[in-house]
């Protein structure tokens, strides 16, 4: 067991010379997904309610596709599925982009999580207040100005819990990534338990570390709806 460790903390914790550890790559393929599905859920949220129904309809394709088909055969198809195809492989761009681990491994986790959260913040919108709305349009706002100060705001701090559970889901996804040769917590468990025949202590080390990730991200999340949504709770009567 000590000999496991002492060879394996530092592919675990803090990476070799030239190679980041597992805890790096995990929290890259994390931070990057999430990040990018959230700047692709913004717009893709407003388009889920928009009263066009071919733009919302094709959203809600979108959503129904990547929500209703497993992320680890969305990560088989993006990664080995479309570079086996003859037209990307004679495209220079795309035969470049494809034929990286890493970068498809981010493309399917962002399209995954951006049509999870498209459809968490659009539920957030349709639940905002009539009242807010009349609001501000008696201050004379346009309907652009309307959702950047009031719909929008009030959308995304309702949708925190919500939120804070896709993330906490994508962070747990990113096991698949060791699929895809991706040297993550898990890839490196697996190589650790490999090698030493100790499965239930690589894999025990791999799942502390989540759990210390994930409770980071918990108690990140908790003090941003204390802070964000506190106008929410209700209000406590003194006693006497």
């Amino acid at each position: 067991m000590m000999d496991l460790i002492k060879e394996y903390w530092q592919q675990y914790l803090w990476g070799t010379e030239g190679r980041p550890s597992g805890m790096v790559v995990t929290l890259w393929l994390t931070i990057l997904s999430v990040c990018l599905g959230f700047m692709l859920a913004i717009p893709l949220s407003l388009a889920r309610v928009s009263t066009n129904p071919i733009i919302s309809r094709l959203t809600l394709a979108y959503t129904y596709l990547f929500r209703g088909t497993p992320l680890y055969v969305q990560l088989l198809l993006i990664y080995t599925g479309i570079y086996s195809l003859h037209a990307v492989r004679a495209t220079p761009l795309l035969n470049y982009f494809f034929r990286d681990a890493f970068r498809c491994t981010i493309l399917s986790f962002t399209l995954n999580t951006g049509a999870y959260t498209t459809e968490i913040f659009a539920g957030a919108i349709r639940a905002t207040s009539l009242g807010e709305i009349e609001a501000g349009r008696a201050f004379g706002m346009s309907t652009l100005t309307l959702y950047r100060r009031i719909i929008l705001p009030s959308a995304l701090r309702r949708a925190l819990p919500a939120y804070s559970n896709e993330v906490i889901l994508m962070l747990h996804a990113t096991t698949l990534a060791s699929t895809a040769t991706i040297a993550d917590i898990l890839k490196v468990a697996r190589n650790a338990a490999s090698d030493y025949y100790l499965p239930f202590v690589a894999y025990g080390i791999a799942a502390l570390l989540y759990l210390v990730v994930s409770f980071l991200l918990v108690w990140s999340f908790h003090l941003a709806e204390r802070k964000w949504l506190a106008h929410l709770r209700p209000a406590i009567k003194r006693m006497g």
